[in-house]
């Protein structure tokens, strides 16, 4: 007795055009690339720069002052408003004053840390340092900046650290903005400082060492202009990141106006859009004038 199979259907063949497309991405490894790169970019042109036409066109309308509601009758007062009266013009120097200091603190701040981690310690300690840093920024930035406002407040931790020198908090000030930004904003600088001093070779150093130079003479001549692009990187996420914050200058900064602020406060309680519009595209524009003159450097070749 025999048992009947019935036969196998044939497998189905390729389809064609699926074989066009995979024969056409084969030969041409450009079409492979845009390929790759036109739903990125696509996300890119719609969420960023969309974002930024909006809100340029947004800064060309007005607010009718019978109705609050926004019109949009084109005009450049508002960037007009924005560029010329002395309010926003002190609000933005201010602005960039924080932005500069506080650039400047986690650098000097981070110099030696990032140097410790990478060429001192040991390697099973390097890890846990790193994670030491970046503990942080697990931690919620509303947390981190009313921790500071405690500790900044009359009777707080750093008056009485301070009372045996006689040495008073600043309060809730400019100065206390740029103390909390600086240290938000701490590990932003490290880790790119980090990364740079990974990048120096020991045999560099100890070469510079059995020339006759000193430590400070290796350092400036020898590290630093290997590091430079790691801390030109530190600078732009520390500057840009604190020249576009208002919630520390509105938790610790008492009457400090920084231009975030000054958009929120448009957004919120004046419901004036067009003029927030205008008052954000300043620092929009410091950055850009920033990252184009660090570009015309060559620092970012290396990165």
């Amino acid at each position: 007795m025999t048992l009947e199979t019935e036969p196998r259907p044939a497998p189905a063949p390729p389809r064609t055009g699926n074989r066009r497309v995979s024969a056409a991405l084969h030969r041409s490894p450009r079409l492979r690339l845009a390929g790759l790169l036109t739903a990125p970019a696509a996300w890119l042109i719609l969420v960023y720069i969309a974002a930024l036409a909006a809100l340029l066109i947004t800064a060309l309308w007005t607010v009718d002052t019978f109705t609050g509601k926004v019109s949009t009758t084109w005009t450049f007062d508002n960037i007009l408003t924005v560029t010329t009266d002395p309010v926003y013009q002190a609000i933005t120097l201010r602005t960039l004053r924080i932005a500069v200091v506080v650039t400047l603190i986690d650098m000097v701040i981070a110099l030696p840390i990032a140097f410790f981690i990478a060429k001192v310690a040991d390697k099973r300690w390097e890890k846990l340092l790193i994670v030491a840093v970046l503990m942080p920024l697990w931690a919620s930035y509303l947390v981190k900046a009313y921790a500071w406002r405690n500790v900044l407040a009359e009777g707080g931790l750093l008056e009485w650290l301070g009372a045996p020198l006689s040495l008073n908090s600043p309060g809730y000030s400019e100065t206390a903005v740029v103390l909390t930004l600086a240290y938000i904003w701490l590990p932003y600088m490290i880790l790119p400082l980090h990364a740079g001093f990974e990048r120096v070779p020991d045999s560099l150093i100890e070469a510079s060492g059995d020339l006759g130079a000193k430590p400070l003479a290796t350092l400036r001549l020898v590290v630093l202009p290997i590091l430079v692009p790691s801390i030109i990187a530190g600078t732009i996420f520390t500057f840009s990141l604190s020249l576009g914050d208002y919630i520390t200058a509105q938790i610790v900064g008492g009457t400090t106006q920084m231009l975030g602020t000054v958009v929120y406060a448009n957004v919120g309680a004046a419901n004036n859009l067009p003029l927030a519009a205008a008052v954000a595209l300043i620092p929009i524009a410091i950055i850009m004038i920033y990252l184009f003159v660090v570009r015309r450097t060559g620092a970012l070749n290396n990165l």
